[in-house]
């Protein structure tokens, strides 16, 4: 098929890679020419695993192509994914502009009939705006052309994105169209074979779906926190706890680790965004409102915990293991080392940070300064630091030699954000070991 895909993001450029991989011809759109300039050159601008060797095989293959000509992609396309960002407005709703925008640019190029399909994650009633903003474009040229619109909502992890793109559990498509579902079955073909993976609805459940799905296992990660916190006021190690619910399949062990908190570019927006599009319908969503509020104050319990255990902060030096929100991803937007690196320079502390795949990030974030030292490994992070603070579960977090890690620290404090040690193991060795809901045996 002809696919043409606006934004180069996250979204948009694993969605155009692996539709290209399995035989379509695929166009990608971006106007950030920076950025398309980049791709052009075999250099992918995000880090997600695999993601460069599909891109640079269809490239070659000539199966996918990169322009900020936004009139070639619409020609070049009989699909058109709406891939580009919406990020949260300053009340917490979703910013519809860039996806408008995109709307409106295909209503001015158009000259045949056009499948246009949302893909970024909107509110319900996005399908309507858009087929609204590209009615109105037509009407102003004094033309008359065929076009539909659906949603197809993505459900791909940062990190796993690729297999939940190709692999994943669902296709959610949202039209009423018989014409639009005999494409949509004809572009996901390839990976629908197994078994019935497309799910046809209509376009508002589709899009509510979308918002539901984040909104739950934010809920059950803010749930199992709240827990935590109070195992640690009871004297209960929440690893039990989580063995003992986790066993009953209703619940399952899925987004059941208690931590410091959720972030990235879906959870925290995402969650806002359904909070906020409930008040604007007069209904208050108190279970919504309090996902939020727990994991914000979450994301500061890493300070507390270190201010409990060292006292007054200033002028100690803290090593960070960790800053990308989570493993196999550079992504640090609303991570929790952001929380406590910037909590920790406010008190006078100085931070030396390491990270497998973020530190070029943390790099354009914060820049250069005085308080921030961006290590070359976990090894230099924690030398001559007073104390060990771990944010990501990166793998090579999970293995170390406690005696070791006690020898480096000053004051032989360890903050485990994210349980990855045995408490009585770490204690066993010198550390003064505290993690989130854990106590030991």
């Amino acid at each position: 098929m002809q696919i043409s895909v606006f934004g180069t993001g996250y979204v948009g450029l694993v969605a155009g890679a692996c539709l290209a991989d399995v035989g379509h011809q695929v166009t990608c759109m971006d106007v950030n020419a920076e950025r398309i300039d980049q791709l052009n050159g075999g250099e992918v601008p995000i880090f997600e695993p695999g993601l460069s060797t599909i891109v640079a095989h269809n490239v070659a293959a000539g199966r996918l192509r990169f322009t900020t000509d936004a009139a070639q992609a619409i020609a070049d396309g009989e699909l058109l994914f709406i891939a580009v960002g919406t990020p949260p407005d300053e009340d917490g709703s979703a910013d519809l502009r860039y996806v408008l925008e995109v709307a409106r640019t295909i209503g001015q190029h158009m000259d045949s009939y056009k499948l246009v399909i949302d893909k970024s994650t909107v509110p319900v009633g996005t399908a309507e705006k858009v087929h609204a903003a590209i009615s109105d474009v037509l009407e102003k040229r004094g033309v008359s052309l065929a076009f539909d619109v659906c949603s197809n909502p993505e459900f791909m992890k940062e990190g796993a994105a690729i297999e939940d793109f190709t692999r994943g559990a669902r296709i959610i498509v949202g039209t009423e169209s018989e014409r639009v579902k005999a494409h949509m079955q004809e572009c996901y073909a390839p990976y629908n074979r197994n078994h019935e993976k497309l799910m046809f609805m209509s376009v508002r459940a589709a899009e509510l779906t979308k918002y539901a799905a984040n909104a739950m296992l934010a809920t059950k990660i803010s749930f199992m926190n709240e827990i935590a916190n109070l195992a640690e006021r009871l004297d209960v190690d929440i690893e039990d706890v989580r063995r003992g619910i986790g066993s009953d399949p209703r619940i399952g062990y899925h987004f059941i680790y208690p931590g410091c908190g959720y972030g990235g570019s879906c959870f925290p927006k995402d969650v806002q965004a359904l909070e906020r599009a409930a008040r604007q319908l007069g209904y208050t969503p108190e279970l919504l409102s309090a996902v939020e509020a727990v994991n914000l104050r979450q994301k500061q319990t890493l300070f507390t915990k270190l201010q409990d255990s060292l006292g007054n902060l200033s002028g100690k030096t803290i090593a960070v293991w960790g800053l990308a929100f989570k493993p196999s991803t550079d992504d640090m937007r609303e991570a929790p080392s952001r929380t406590l690196m910037e909590a920790l320079w406010q008190a006078g502390a100085k931070v030396q940070a390491f990270d497998p795949e973020a530190m070029a990030e943390c790099r354009r974030i914060y820049g250069e300064r005085d308080e921030l030292m961006l290590a070359g490994d976990r090894i230099q992070a924690v030398k001559g630091a007073d104390a060990l603070v771990i944010c990501t579960e990166w793998k090579e977090f999970r293995s170390v030699d406690f005696t070791w890690l006690a020898d480096q620290l000053a004051e032989k404090v360890v903050i485990d954000g994210r349980n990855l040690y045995t408490p009585s193991a770490a204690e066993e060795a010198g550390l003064r070991y505290i993690g989130v809901g854990r106590k030991s045996n």
